[in-house]
C-alpha cells in the first residue's frame, strides 16, 4: 500500500508531457532537466533515466510533436471547399503550437512536419484534375500562403503600438473618395476572415471557378 505522501510514478510520458506544456509557454530555450524536474516535482535522475540528455529529450519531443500534428482531415463537398478546410487547419496548428513548430524548424524537420498537410493537397487537387507541375504549384502555392499569413499575424501581434494608426491614416480623401473602403481600412483587422477570403480566392484561381 502506498504512504500517505507516496508520489504517483512517474512515466516516459509524463515527462514529455511536462516537458512539452514547457515548450509551449517560455519557448525551447527554457527547457532545462532542472527546470522538468521541478515542473515535475522530481528528481532530474529521473528524468535522465526515462528520457536520457537533453538531446535525447528534445529529439523525443519533435517526435511527439510531428505525431500530434498527424494528418489533417479535408471537410468540404468540392475539391476547393476540401482544399480551403486544409489550409485553414494548417494554419490553426502553426497558430496553436508556435514554440514546438520553431523546435521542429530548427532541428532540421520542418518539410516533414508539413508532409500531411501536402499529402491531403495532392489528393485534393488530383480530384480536381490538376497533374504534374501545376498540382505541384498548387500544392506549394496554398502552403506559402499558409505560412506567409502566420508570419505576417505573428509579426502584427509583437509590433509596437502604430502612431498614427490605420484608424487616424485611412480617411475617405485618402481612399479616393470611397468612404466605405476607408471605414473598412480604419477597423480592425480579421485574420482568420481574411485569411479565408485569400486561400478562397487562391483556390478559385487555382483550380478555376468550377472546382
Amino acid at each position: 500500500m502506498k504512504g500517505k505522501g507516496t508520489r504517483p510514478r512517474l512515466g516516459r510520458e509524463d515527462v514529455l508531457a511536462a516537458a512539452e506544456r514547457l515548450v509551449m509557454r517560455h519557448g525551447p530555450r527554457a527547457l532545462t532537466m532542472r527546470g522538468l524536474a521541478d515542473e515535475l516535482g522530481a528528481a532530474v535522475t529521473s528524468i535522465y533515466w526515462h528520457v536520457g540528455n537533453r538531446e535525447a529529450l528534445l529529439d523525443a519531443l519533435v517526435e511527439r510533436t510531428l505525431a500530434d500534428l498527424g494528418e489533417i482531415r479535408p471537410a468540404g463537398r468540392t475539391p476547393a471547399q476540401r482544399v480551403v478546410s486544409v489550409a485553414r487547419a494548417l494554419r490553426r496548428q502553426l497558430l496553436d503550437h508556435p514554440h514546438l513548430i520553431a523546435m521542429v524548424h530548427e532541428r532540421g524537420l520542418t518539410e516533414r512536419m508539413f508532409l500531411p498537410a501536402q499529402r491531403a493537397l495532392v489528393h485534393e487537387v488530383h480530384e480536381a484534375g490538376l497533374r504534374g507541375v501545376r498540382a505541384a504549384d498548387a500544392v506549394r502555392a496554398v502552403q506559402v500562403l499558409v505560412v506567409g499569413h502566420v508570419l505576417v499575424e505573428r509579426n502584427r501581434e509583437r509590433a509596437p503600438a502604430q502612431r498614427p494608426g490605420e484608424e487616424e491614416l485611412w480617411t475617405a480623401r485618402a481612399a479616393q473618395g470611397d468612404g466605405a473602403l476607408a471605414r473598412a481600412l480604419a477597423g480592425p483587422l480579421d485574420p482568420e476572415a481574411l485569411f479565408t477570403t485569400s486561400v478562397k480566392a487562391l483556390v478559385t484561381g487555382l483550380l478555376g471557378p468550377g472546382a
